[in-house]
């Protein structure tokens, strides 16, 4: 991009003005757009949110192709749900500049307009040809009927989804999904319990979130013979490495046990077969929600063993990190970590493998900073 560092200054001297600038530009793009406005949530604080680190991240690897063009790829793919087209864009780009203008005021020169035109010009079309190229072989989104509802406990529930065509997305990647009739223009990341499979069936692992919009409406709203629908898959942090090969050992607090129990499945199904340990971590039992299918997987592969760390067994579980009954449980030396559960989890049990010596290059989970 044109003066990348120029683009860098004038986005950094614009966020000193906080989030008073998600909603100047978001007013204005309603304003010269109003048929965009059904396409976001009603509450926007998120979504405001999304947008900043968006653009941090693009004007942060502006002299970074390889990052950069992944990046806005990915978006320009999943926007495909929201039914973009390239008139919206030009209204983005128009918002865009009319916002840094505003907040840069006497800053705003003829040569900064032009970097920032140049840049954006160069954003959005990377964003639309990966959306036209990704139209060609996949939906703008799937639909999922509900054919289960099961409640394990009065804040989780395991939903069982038919899709009406096929998906292949590799375990380990997520999803995005929404309850049109509940919640429209409203999405939320969630990963499949299930490695794909030729049926059409996925099973969701949902906990409602205090605060939260879609997960309370998936757990306490949705009924079975429901819609949703589901976004392209993505995300490669939590998927098996084929050229790796090395036993495991999973780690897994809460419905972070989704992934790790398709990463499971796809092992069992397409191979390489290794040693698997998976801890699951739990306050109380009741949070050994799927013990029943993990023992009868477990009695299937004899390459797995499944060890439940509840209460005291779990060691440090009420600070959040469940890497000390993990690392007193056995010699790990040489197998690749995957860890997966909430934000305070995941990072307090990732920080803690590594403190003990974990290679950064075998341990495996979701940026949750």
């Amino acid at each position: 991009m044109s003066d990348s560092q120029a683009l860098r200054d004038s986005f950094a001297l614009v966020g000193k003005s906080g989030d008073e600038v998600p909603r100047y530009f978001y007013s204005y793009l309603f304003l010269i757009a109003p048929e965009v406005r059904p396409m976001f949530p009603v509450h926007m604080g998120s979504q405001r949110d999304r947008l900043v680190a968006a653009l941090g991240r693009i004007v942060a690897n502006a002299d970074d192709p390889d990052q950069l063009v992944p990046f806005l790829q990915q978006l320009g793919r999943d926007h495909r749900r929201f039914q973009v087209i390239v008139q919206h864009y030009e209204a983005v780009g128009q918002a865009l500049l009319a916002t840094l203008g505003y907040f840069l005021g006497d800053a705003w020169t003829p040569e900064l307009q032009r970097g920032w035109t140049e840049a954006y010009t160069l954003v959005a079309g990377t964003m639309i040809q990966a959306a036209e190229d990704d139209s060609a072989v996949n939906p703008a989104w799937w639909n999922a009927e509900v054919v289960h509802h099961e409640q394990r406990g009065f804040d989780l529930a395991v939903l069982t989804l038919q899709l009406d065509q096929p998906m292949a997305y590799a375990a380990g990647q997520s999803v995005m999904v929404q309850a049109p009739t509940l919640l429209p223009s409203t999405w939320r990341n969630f990963t499949p319990a299930n490695a794909a499979r030729s049926d059409g069936l996925m099973e969701l692992h949902v906990r409602a979130i205090d605060g939260g919009l879609v997960s309370p409406a998936l757990v306490y709203r949705l009924r079975q013979g429901d819609v949703l629908r589901l976004g392209a898959p993505m995300g490669i942090r939590l998927t098996l490495r084929p050229s790796e090969g090395r036993d495991l050992v999973m780690i897994a607090g809460g419905t972070g046990l989704a992934p790790l129990r398709a990463l499971i499945e796809e092992i069992a199904w397409h191979g390489p077969q290794r040693r698997v340990d998976l801890f699951v971590g739990a306050r109380d039992s009741h949070g050994l929600y799927d013990m029943h299918t993990l023992q009868h997987l477990a009695q299937s592969h004899p390459w797995l063993r499944v060890t439940p760390l509840v209460g005291a067994d779990a060691g440090t579980f009420d600070n959040r990190s469940l890497a000390e009954p993990v690392l007193r449980a056995g010699d790990w030396r040489g197998r690749s970590f995957y860890v997966c559960g909430s934000p305070a989890t995941t990072s307090a049990t990732a920080r803690d493998l590594v403190r003990a010596g974990v290679p950064h290059d075998l341990l495996h989970f979701e940026d949750v900073r």
